[in-house]
C-alpha cells in the first residue's frame, strides 16, 4: 500500500511541481536538506486483517500518518489538502488528529495527518 500511495502523489501534478522526488517514507529529511518542500510517508501500524467471509479475511486496515514540512505555509497547506483529496480517492479517510505547527529553530511549518484505510488481500 505504501508504493500505492507514493505513486499517487508522485502522478500528481501539483505534488509533482511542489515537491518533486523529496517523497520521503519510514525517515525524515536531514535538517539541512529542509529548504525546499519534502513530504514525509510514516506507516504507524502493520496492516490488521478486517472485513471476513467464509473465514477467510478480505481487506487489510492501515494507517498512515503523512506530513508535510514547507518554508511557506501557503505551499504547505496546498499540498496537504490535495493529499487528503488522493487519500480519500484511495479510500483513506482522515481520522481527525494530526499536527499543525511551526518550528521556529528551522523556520519551517509542519502539517501531519492520520489516515485510515482498507484494500482488498490479492
Amino acid at each position: 500500500m505504501l508504493d500505492v500511495i507514493y505513486e499517487a502523489f508522485i502522478a500528481d501534478s501539483l505534488i509533482s511541481s511542489k515537491v518533486g522526488g523529496r517523497i520521503k517514507f519510514y525517515e525524515y529529511p536531514e535538517t539541512a536538506d529542509m529548504t525546499k518542500t519534502h513530504i514525509v510517508i510514516d506507516p504507524l501500524d502493520t496492516p490488521k486483517p478486517s472485513d471476513f467471509a467464509d473465514n477467510k479475511w478480505l481487506m487489510e486496515d492501515f494507517m498512515f500518518q503523512i506530513e508535510v514540512w514547507s518554508k511557506n505555509k501557503t505551499d504547505r497547506d496546498m499540498i496537504a489538502k490535495r493529499i487528503q483529496y488522493i487519500m480519500w480517492d484511495l479510500n483513506f479517510g482522515n481520522d481527525g488528529s494530526g499536527v499543525d505547527e511551526y518550528d521556529s529553530d528551522l523556520s519551517i511549518y509542519r502539517d501531519a495527518r492520520r489516515y485510515r484505510g482498507k484494500s482488498y488481500v490479492i
